[in-house]
């Protein structure tokens, strides 16, 4: 395998933390670049394709961003060990992700030449976030970077032959593309003009609805605008991108003012501390996640003080009617709530297959499953697909609808579940007793899902496990272990 990797005296590494790339990891232009890159990625037809079928980021956004986030890091991380998992990782991840587009054509997130995209993508978006900020790259650190991203797609395809070796060949190589491949793709689209309206709000800010929906209505647009603003001119013409008056000055100030923390003290703007942040649910154990939920109390207080005393013109006091409510009882949610929260992982409207498989993806991402036990539990999860094909695909085509759920009021709990619930276990029981103890159990929840769990019992037993993950799967309850990993945005 060619990574690039080697060095000679005196020279930086191409990896770890000195490497040009990992300095744009805290750089707050870099978020901005990224969703650039994203639109870009989404508008070639092989990538839009497979986002449109198998992606969460429009229902799981964050949640997406978080393993991205942490998936570069490892991809970057000075360690080769580190590097070779990660790789190993995503290739087995996308080597189960194939399928055909709405015009048949046949897309494989494994293709070459789209990977390849991928990783182009991340370099012109960061060349083009430096230059828009009026901090343009110099062509001796242009080049090394360069070498950095060959270097990525090598670690990830074994060569980096896809990717011209001279930069200025690289320039023709993107031009090219965008102006012969790229296209309108739904994925783009939704990215553009539903990602930024209907952004749900992070796991710690989920309890402030009206602040989040009133700033979203402000911020979304405009991040849309500036990011339409930003792309290459032949892709905005094709696609028939509208150009509005003043947002390309509006882009251009948006990237000043996000070039100018970089002036800011070390340490003071650190993007991994702040996604983690943002992922933390209100109920969670972590200090910071309390310390928010608390400033959130005294901000209801103070609203809620306010609104008595100055009521709104015409208010006759409050509202006795009781509060609707969807709910089926405490704990429990409605089925067309757990179809939407739980099981339509893609929120395209419907069960199928790619949504237990990014169930199965994100247990196996957060649980760091090594290959024998993540293709165990998509295994498992594809049994249980066919099981509830068999049950609740009534009108036969190939996947179950939110009213086909809703009419049979199933019991998932058959066979096929519980089998995912045991391979579960065992992939934490990791000496076979068939126990886990209680420090094993919280230590799980605490890695994988920020909870810090107790139980009354010495050891956890595969029964108390297995009923666990049925009472949330199929039971519909909610759950403090579960909820913040298949429900959160």
């Amino acid at each position: 395998m060619t990574t690039g990797t080697t060095t000679t005296a005196g020279e930086t590494p191409l990896f770890g933390p000195q490497s040009q790339f990992r300095d744009f990891f805290d750089d707050p232009r870099w978020a901005l670049a990224m969703i650039r890159a994203t639109v870009l990625e989404a508008a070639h037809p092989q990538i839009g394709a497979a986002l449109a079928d198998n992606s969460t980021f429009v229902t799981h956004p964050w949640r997406r961003l978080r393993n991205t986030f942490l998936s570069m890091r490892r991809m970057f991380d000075a360690d080769p060990a580190v590097r070779e998992r990660e790789a190993a990782r995503l290739n087995r991840l996308h080597a189960r992700m194939s399928g055909s587009d709405s015009r048949g054509r046949a897309y494989d997130a494994m293709d070459r030449a789209a990977r390849a995209w991928v990783v182009a993508t991340l370099f012109e978006s960061a060349v083009t976030m430096c230059r828009l900020s009026g901090q343009p790259l110099d062509q001796a650190t242009m080049e090394r970077m360069y070498a950095e991203y060959r270097a990525f797609l090598a670690a990830l395809d074994g060569d980096a032959g896809e990717l011209p070796e001279d930069l200025n060949d690289f320039w023709r190589y993107f031009d090219r593309v965008v102006e012969e491949q790229l296209e309108n793709t739904e994925a783009a689209r939704v990215i553009l003009y539903r990602l930024f309206d209907h952004l749900p709000a992070p796991a710690l800010l989920d309890g402030m609805p009206t602040l989040w929906a009133a700033g979203r209505a402000v911020v979304g647009p405009l991040l849309g605008a500036i990011t339409v603003a930003s792309l290459p001119e032949p892709y905005r013409r094709r696609a028939g991108l509208p150009e509005m008056p003043g947002i390309p000055t509006l882009m251009q100030g948006a990237y000043l003012v996000a070039g100018l923390t970089r002036f800011l003290p070390e340490g003071w703007i650190n993007a991994e501390v702040i996604i983690e942040t943002l992922s933390l649910s209100p109920d969670s154990d972590d200090p910071r996640a309390r310390t928010v939920t608390a400033l959130r109390a005294r901000m209801k207080r103070a609203s809620a003080l306010l609104r008595l005393l100055t009521p709104p013109s015409g208010d006759t006091g409050p509202d006795p009617r009781p509060a609707p409510t969807t709910a089926t009882g405490e704990g429990r949610r409605s089925a067309e709530q757990f179809f939407r929260q739980v099981l339509d992982q893609t929120g395209d409207g419907h069960l199928d297959w790619p949504d237990l498989a990014a169930m199965a993806r994100e247990l196996a991402t957060r649980l760091d499953l090594d290959e024998p036990e993540e293709t165990r539990l998509y295994d498992a999860f594809a049994a249980w697909w066919r099981e509830l094909q068999a049950a609740l695909d009534t009108d036969g085509d190939g996947r179950v609808s939110a009213d086909e759920y809703a009419a049979a009021v199933p019991s998932l709990a058959g066979p096929a579940l519980i089998h995912v619930a045991e391979v579960l276990f065992d992939a934490t029981d990791k000496d076979g007793s068939g126990t886990i103890d209680a420090d094993e159990h919280r230590t799980l929840f605490r890695t994988a899902f920020h909870r810090d769990l107790t139980t009354n019992a010495a050891a956890y037993g595969r029964s108390a496990f297995v009923g666990d993950f049925l009472a949330f799967m199929s039971g519909r309850r909610t759950n403090t272990s579960y909820d913040p990993l298949l429900t959160d945005a």
